[in-house]
């Protein structure tokens, strides 16, 4: 590994998540450049720090979020998750100079994947995507924060924004789905429905927050059932499933004027259709990127949240040693867990 820039820090891993953006580029769905380090939802404690870095220093606790590049038209308006330039800074597989911070002997390893690479002890990251944080909380419980976590909860607290007393529909209550439900219930929605085909993460959302549950493998309506619920429809809704025929439920499902939202990467090219009149009468769709948060902002709010007992989202972590990681993929993506969290060793 290289020596950090002026601009980069060094971190020491002590937890990263595992999240289906990884098996997404593992299956080149997402075409970065191989090999290359993945791994995007770390925690660490910064080791070292460029000449330029003011931020942070040797000692602070921190989680590493999604790299912006901090100055184009959408990042000072501040919608970094937006950035102009997320695929190169975050799928290029290297700097913007094309240079990668890991060899293997004289091989160049790609990098920078989310600018850190975190499926490993180290990661240079660059000061703009390193997020300090309190060090009263589990430190290695953190780092899915950094993506997942806050991706589901900001779809809600910071992009739906639904008002109290206001129903909302998450479809797929994976972690991201989890995530937001339970900001569903920080937010005050008094009617909140989680749609899944596996009952175990049924049963966990009606744990975490969920008011309804439905799988359509037992309600093959699942959209009447929401319309017989909340009365006429949901006021808004969020499709996590990247399935064509579920983010038209998503929709279909709304009261008019009701808001839903898409968060997830389906393979390039996948294409959704809508009956046209069901968006002309006031619905609204969005895509949601990262729940349009500012991490530096967002994310310290969602641990001061979890510390008052208002945001379990530990609820969701199952802890696998990073020689594990074979496994801990395997489990995921047969839902026998909702977030997998490698744990580096020292």
């Amino acid at each position: 590994m290289e020596e950090p820039r002026a601009d980069e820090v060094r971190v020491r891993v002590v937890g990263v998540g595992v999240c289906h953006t990884d098996f997404s580029v593992r299956d080149q769905f997402y075409p970065v450049p191989l090999p290359a380090v993945l791994g995007h939802e770390a925690s660490g404690v910064v080791e070292q720090v460029g000449r330029q870095v003011a931020k942070v220093e040797p000692g602070d606790h921190v989680v590493l979020t999604y790299l912006p590049c901090g100055a184009c038209r959408n990042c000072v308006q501040g919608k970094p998750a937006y950035c102009l330039y997320t695929f190169p800074y975050n799928f290029g597989g290297a700097r913007l100079d094309q240079s990668t911070a890991l060899r293997k002997g004289s091989d160049a390893i790609h990098s920078h994947f989310f600018g850190q690479s975190s499926f490993a002890t180290h990661v240079l990251a660059s000061e703009r995507n390193v997020v300090k944080v309190r060090k009263d909380v589990p430190l290695e419980l953190l780092g899915p924060l950094g993506c997942g976590i806050q991706t589901g909860a900001g779809a809600v607290l910071n992009s739906l924004r639904p008002a109290a007393g206001s129903s909302i529909v998450v479809f797929g209550t994976g972690s991201v789905g989890m995530s937001a439900v339970m900001a569903a219930r920080v937010a005050g929605c008094t009617t909140i429905i989680g749609v899944d085909i596996q009952s175990n993460r049924l049963n966990a959302a009606r744990e975490l927050g969920a008011t309804h549950t439905i799988n359509p493998k037992e309600i093959p309506d699942p959209v009447g059932e929401i319309q017989k619920i909340t009365g006429g429809g949901a006021d808004y809704s969020l499709d996590t499933t990247v399935s064509p025929k579920v983010f038209r439920q998503a929709v279909d499902c709304l009261i008019v004027t009701g808001i839903c939202g898409l968060i997830g990467g389906a393979a390039l090219g996948t294409e959704v259709t809508f009956d046209m009149n069901t968006i002309l009468f006031g619905r609204t769709v969005r895509g949601i990127i990262e729940g349009d948060s500012i991490p530096e902002i967002f994310i310290p709010r969602l641990i001061d949240l979890y510390t008052q007992g208002r945001f379990p989202f530990d609820r969701l972590i199952r802890k696998y040693q990073f020689e594990e990681i074979n496994q801990a993929v395997q489990d995921s993506e047969q839902g026998q867990v909702f977030k997998p969290v490698l744990m580096m060793a020292g």
